[in-house]
């Protein structure tokens, strides 16, 4: 267990907090491309911080504060033009970096508007996301990460604010055993509440009610890999014991199937909110070359009281653990030793901040920041999503079902 004051640490993310300066070092995503081109001006709150996301008539963005530096006026009522945001109060215009370009009402010999300016914030586009950066300068590199670069796929992200915080969502990454009990056990429960055969339940989470095993943690370059080794798996070539996949430090996690990949993402919004983010990528059969998407499709995935897919599962569980866990009163057992271990991953990246240096997955060479591939299992055979438990890849909302037959041929399961 943790002391109050430990948990602390680990789960406050506002300015000036130890947790918040270590996330301050990232980037995180703060919007779906799609949903700004729908409205080109989004109010955004990020490690307890609001914020104005934008895009300008020439389809560059901003990302300033909340309000006007005149009479504090909201900046998410603002209207874009070509070359910034304008308060539509009185008129002040911003620029991308948050300073005052225009003071319609005021007299221009007194260039009071070169003497105002509010924050402004990195930002960037890719992958179909909007990408934030909020900490001290000089910004590190927006890490393109395999997942968000790779050629010839089919990408789509399902979202959920959840009110919770972070850090028990996070932990979800290096929690193995769940997936027998949350994807096996109650996935049968809540199929057969929705009316689904006992029978039919049981067949659709078998695979997910494998007992595990073994266990496996070691920390690698990019956070820790985990390992797992289920009943009926061989140990000499189960992809999942002798690959595994990766807790991508700080908040995210990789996971992969056959033709697919998945990264889960939770932005820490703060202290007890959490966007969470589960951006998939499909690759299609052997020949096959996808049509160009413009923008990424979006989709929601709601908190449901018996979800029969996986992540739904994961999302209900989540916030059941409260707004903050409170760790001071948990009893920690053997098959959470790599809780334990992320754990204290978290408390040296925090130190090595405090210190000046920069944490791991934080790039500024860009000759290495090209492409940087993560290692994740590899599963052989595209048309196995076509068997078993491709429902657990489908909720309410989720486009999956409307597209991957038309584009790949195939419908695809999950895994977790």
């Amino acid at each position: 267990m943790l002391s109050v004051e430990q948990n602390e640490r680990l789960t406050q993310v506002g300015p000036g907090t130890p947790m918040g300066e270590l996330q301050r070092r990232y980037w995180h995503p703060v919007a779906v491309d799609r949903k700004l081109a729908e409205n080109p001006v989004k109010a955004v709150r990020l490690l307890g911080e609001n914020m104005t996301l934008f895009k300008d008539r020439q389809g560059r963005l901003g990302l300033v504060g909340q309000r006007c530096a005149h009479r504090s006026v909201d900046l998410k009522h603002g209207i874009p033009e070509q070359d910034g945001l304008r308060c539509p109060y009185h008129g002040w215009m911003y620029d991308a970096s948050g300073q005052c370009v225009e003071q319609p009402a005021e007299d221009p010999e007194h260039n009071f508007a070169s003497r105002v300016q509010i924050p402004g914030y990195h930002v960037q586009a890719l992958g179909g996301l909007i990408w934030a950066y909020i900490g001290p300068e000089p910004a590190p590199l927006l890490p393109r990460w395999d997942i968000f670069v790779k050629e010839n796929v089919f990408r789509q992200v399902g979202t959920t604010m959840i009110n919770c915080n972070w850090l028990q969502c996070q932990e979800n990454s290096v929690d193995t055993v769940h997936v027998e009990w949350m994807h096996g056990a109650f996935a049968k429960y809540a199929l057969e509440r929705k009316g689904i055969t006992h029978d039919t339940a049981v067949k659709q989470t078998a695979n997910f009610m494998r007992h595990h095993i073994k266990l496996g943690f070691e920390r690698n370059e990019f956070g820790i890999q985990k390992y797992r080794l289920r009943e009926g798996e061989d140990e000499a070539t189960a992809p999942s014991w002798n690959e595994g996949h990766p807790l991508v430090f700080p908040n995210y996690v990789l996971i992969g199937g056959p033709g697919r990949e998945e990264v889960q993402m939770r932005v820490p919004i703060d202290d007890t909110t959490t966007w969470h983010l589960a951006y998939q990528i499909y690759h299609p059969a052997e020949g096959v070359v996808m049509p160009a998407q413009e923008t990424i499709e979006p989709f929601d995935v709601p908190i449901e009281e018996y979800p029969e897919y996986v992540l739904g599962q994961d999302i209900l569980a989540w916030p059941s653990q409260g707004l903050i866990t409170d760790r001071s009163v948990e009893k920690l057992a053997e098959t959470d030793r790599g809780l334990i271990m992320f754990r204290k991953m978290l408390e040296e990246q925090m130190a090595l901040v405090a210190e000046g240096q920069d944490p791991i997955n934080t790039f500024r060479d860009a000759s290495k920041n090209v492409r940087i591939d993560l290692p994740v299992e590899h599963y052989p055979g595209l048309n196995a999503y076509r068997q078993g438990t491709a429902v657990f890849a489908r909720g309410p909302n989720n486009p999956l079902e409307r597209h991957m037959d038309q584009l790949m041929g195939t419908v695809a399961g999950t895994k977790s």
